[in-house]
């Protein structure tokens, strides 16, 4: 009996220690696959930032080539902006032009009409003075005809007589006072016949004339100026 439990304790012992080896070797074998689980987390934790590490730089690149094409597109809109800026003072520089080549030739019509209104001006005032002048000169052309008359009348004994002298001297002062303003009697007898400054009443035969000639002078005419004041009122020879 005593031999047969100790065969049992020796079969105990043995199932004991085997289960003990199979026991270590799944704990080891559990460490050994902790280990491998752990090596791989780490190789796996490593290679995580270099993926990242590409990303970030995937991210960087992307970065720099947006804001090249920012840039660039900058560049772009901003030549745009330039040339459409250079569009637009080109035109409002045409227009400015335009409008001061408009407005200096207004100015120029302008001093071109003022030019030609003072000229007109300037000629009706002269035109109106010549005319209020030989209006008054025709006036005083009766009072000269019959101072010429009364001393053509007055007998020689009489012409050295005092009144008569007088009389001479305002006649002569008159006339003048008239031709200093240029009123200037008309030469007739003697000359050819002219429409424009004589006035033919009468044809006479005259064979010491030549037939157009003026024989005698009738009235006297006047001139002022350039104008004639009064015809001169004569005989023509035939």
């Amino acid at each position: 009996m005593a031999a047969g439990n100790s065969l049992d304790n020796e079969v105990k012992q043995k199932e004991s220690s085997g289960s003990a080896f199979d026991e270590g070797q799944d704990s080891d074998g559990a460490s050994i696959n902790a280990e491998g689980n752990a090596e791989t987390v780490f190789q796996e934790e490593d290679s995580i930032p270099e993926e990242s590490a590409s990303a970030e730089e995937v991210s960087g690149n992307e970065e720099c080539s947006s804001q090249e094409d920012g840039s660039k597109e900058e560049a772009g809109t901003s030549g745009k902006k330039e040339k459409r800026f250079g569009r637009k003072k080109d035109k409002n520089i045409e227009k400015l032009e335009e409008k001061l080549a408009e407005l200096e030739d207004k100015r120029v019509r302008q001093l071109a009409e003022f030019e030609n209104f003072r000229k007109r001006s300037a000629k009706e005032k002269s035109q109106m003075f010549e005319t209020g002048a030989k209006s008054v000169v025709e006036k005083i052309l009766p009072v000269i005809d019959n101072f010429e008359r009364g001393l053509a009348g007055v007998p020689a004994e009489e012409k050295e007589t005092p009144f008569v002298q007088g009389v001479e001297l305002v006649y002569k002062q008159l006339v003048t006072a008239l031709d200093e303003l240029g009123v200037k009697p008309i030469d007739a007898v003697g000359k050819e016949f002219d429409p424009n400054i004589h006035n033919a009443v009468m044809a006479v035969d005259d064979d010491s004339l030549e037939s157009g000639t003026v024989a005698e002078e009738m009235l006297k005419g006047y001139m002022y100026n350039d104008s004639v004041v009064r015809h001169s009122m004569v005989k023509v020879v035939n």
